[in-house]
């Protein structure tokens, strides 16, 4: 691989890996922003941001296992990994450019979703909501390795303190992504190019974590959130554009 691209993986790695640890989302989108244009094929672009992701899930929840509650996690998580295998065969018949102008699509949705419509929504976590959160979870983390939107949802209805909320959206990232990382291996997916990309990218997802700890009781994740979500919309009309 080119240095430049090393560098640029790393330099988004560790931007989602900061993201993510201040917000307990967004890995995902962020580095989906990017990815498909660095990587051979957008399958492959969908495996690395899934392993980078369980990679930088497992490195939070060392700090937060204490605070996992398996009852409120187990039925959004198996609505999720039923779903998420079909949206990944999905991605294994469709093509690049159709992907890609899909996820531009969902890329300026989400943004205007965030920016406008999510602090108005308000879910109760009943057993119909797990479902169905976690179906819609599993679709976008099939097609699109952003399978937070729906989960956050559900979890900060479930969870006020921050510390149980960090820990259940990330045991359900890690879990979530080690299945569709199976998914993709046997889609054929994961090849060669994803594993060296991943060893490198490890780096920024060390350095990102660790900044985002840094500034977890400090940094306005609501502000961070909107520069995201602005950013995730400029990035939707480039890739459909493109």
């Amino acid at each position: 691989m080119d240095l430049s691209v090393i560098i640029l993986l790393i330099l988004f790695c560790t931007g989602a890996s900061f993201v993510q640890r201040v917000s307990g989302f967004g890995f995902g989108i962020f580095i989906m922003t990017m990815l498909p244009h660095l990587m051979p094929s957008y399958g492959e672009a969908t495996t690395l941001s899934g392993m980078l992701s369980a990679a930088q899930s497992l490195y939070v929840i060392f700090s937060f296992y204490r605070y996992i509650k398996w009852r409120k996690l187990l039925p959004i998580l198996a609505a999720f990994l039923v779903v998420s295998f079909f949206a990944v065969q999905y991605v294994s018949a469709a093509t690049d450019t159709h992907l890609k102008h899909l996820l531009g699509v969902v890329l300026i949705i989400a943004s205007v979703y965030f920016l406008i419509i999510s602090e108005r929504i308000k879910l109760n976590p009943t057993m119909p909501v797990q479902i169905s959160m976690g179906a819609l979870s599993g679709v976008m983390g099939g097609l699109f390795a952003m399978q937070g939107p729906p989960a956050v949802l559900y979890f900060s209805a479930a969870e006020s303190d921050k510390n149980c909320y960090m820990a259940m959206t990330q045991v359900y990232f890690l879990i979530g992504n080690i299945f569709m990382t199976v998914y993709r291996w046997q889609c054929g997916f994961l090849t060669p190019t994803v594993g060296w990309c991943w060893l490198y990218a490890l780096v920024g997802v060390v350095v990102g974590s660790w900044l985002g700890r840094l500034v977890f009781d400090r940094l306005s994740a609501p502000l961070l959130r909107k520069v995201i979500y602005a950013y995730m919309a400029v990035s939707g009309v480039i890739a459909l554009m493109a």
